[in-house]
């Protein structure tokens, strides 16, 4: 089970860092990803990160503000986020897959965390 956290309630323009831990023993053989799901709305692909950081793939909506890494080590991995916009809302998901590359589709992520709450007021 992957856990995220680091969600809350923050300001437009301000920055939230998600942190997803991921207890596998082979965590640094997995691609992991970052989505989102605001209300009403479809499970958007929002990051994701290649098993040793040497790619990563963004959302456009989220290029020059948002930077996923990862950390094999401690077996977690992060979001950060800056500048901030109401439009961010969502619940954010962290997600494995055993795709050798980073793909932007939900269905090739097999393992889910619960899902951590953004929300950013304007």
């Amino acid at each position: 089970q992957l856990q995220a956290s680091g969600g809350g309630l923050v300001q437009a323009g301000g920055s939230l860092r998600l942190s997803c831990v991921a207890p596998l023993r082979t965590f640094s053989s997995y691609v992991m990803g970052w989505f989102r799901q605001a209300v009403g709305k479809e499970r958007e692909f929002v990051a994701g990160i290649s098993r040793d950081s040497s790619s990563t793939v963004y959302v456009d909506s989220a290029k020059g503000r948002f930077t996923i890494s990862r950390d094999n080590a401690k077996n977690t991995v992060y979001l950060q986020m800056n500048r901030l916009k109401p439009e961010d809302t969502a619940v954010y998901y962290c997600a494995r897959s055993r795709n050798w590359r980073v793909m932007t589709s939900a269905q090739v992520y097999d393992l889910w965390g619960q899902g951590t709450q953004v929300t950013v007021s304007s």
